[in-house]
């Protein structure tokens, strides 16, 4: 079996199998984003080498609330704390300095930021008012599929210079240029249609998905270069583990989040 068919069969499986999941129900959506936050999570503990229960008993804690109310009283202050943790991720992104993780509290404390709080953000996303939007994952995923597609074309064609050599010396400047400049015009088609949000708010939020999505794929290689591995696991044939598939996604949740809940 050639590792395309692989590669192809396990995607469209997993694309399946998470679009069904968000078109089925609001408890759908949160309950497989509950079993994918898991096995990120497990991969996580493996690359930082952490042997404790601790985070699946704070991600316990997430997933509940999450399934009992979308509005939970303290969420400014959550967002607050995962959007310091995702800059301060960033900031060591960009200085080229090493993410240290050597005790548990550090170890516990990434997970946390990384994590479990940026998939709780994920989970309540897609609610506005109390009422679940579906669409608005669905396009999320597009405008990163957009981005993520052209980023690679245009770079692959006509990159010239490293965006961060030492993390990904694959990326390129001019692609994510490219990456980006496609997924505004995706926004501004989305909006043009979707029902929901303006198609100014859908460029927007397109932005924020292009910058942060791929800053969240490069945060997460830079943990696997530091741990000297290629994947972060093996459940999905051909591509690595969950948390590369998934690493744009949850890292983007929370900045969108404030955007569609604070700003707009």
């Amino acid at each position: 079996m050639s590792n395309f068919f692989v590669r192809s069969l396990s995607a469209l499986i997993y694309a399946i199998l998470f679009i069904s999941a968000i078109l089925f129900s609001a408890d759908t959506y949160i309950g497989l984003l509950a079993l994918f936050a898991t096995v990120c999570v497990w991969e996580l503990s493996k690359i930082i080498q952490i042997k404790n229960i601790t985070p699946y008993i704070l991600l316990a804690c997430i997933i509940y609330i999450s399934f009992q109310s979308t509005a939970f009283e303290y969420n400014n202050y959550l967002l607050g704390i995962t959007l310091a943790g995702s800059i301060s991720l960033l900031y060591l992104l960009i200085n080229s300095k090493p993410i240290k993780v050597n005790t548990l509290v550090q170890k516990l404390f990434l997970q946390v930021i990384y994590l479990i709080l940026p998939f709780y953000f994920l989970m309540n996303l897609p609610f506005i008012e109390n009422a679940y939007h579906p669409n608005i994952i669905i396009y999320i995923i597009f405008i990163i599929w957009t981005n993520d597609s052209f980023a690679f074309l245009v770079g692959k064609n006509f990159g010239k210079r490293k965006l961060f050599e030492k993390v990904s010396p694959k990326k390129t400047i001019e692609g994510f240029i490219g990456g980006l400049l496609f997924s505004i015009i995706a926004g501004f088609i989305i909006g043009q249609y979707s029902g929901i949000f303006s198609i100014f708010n859908w460029i927007i939020i397109a932005i924020i998905v292009a910058i942060f999505g791929s800053l969240g794929d490069l945060v997460e290689s830079k943990f696997k270069r530091q741990a000297n591995v290629k994947d972060s696991g093996t459940i999905m044939p051909g591509h690595g583990g969950l948390l590369d598939r998934l690493d744009s996604l949850f890292f983007l949740a929370p900045f969108v989040y404030l955007y569609v809940h604070y700003i707009m």
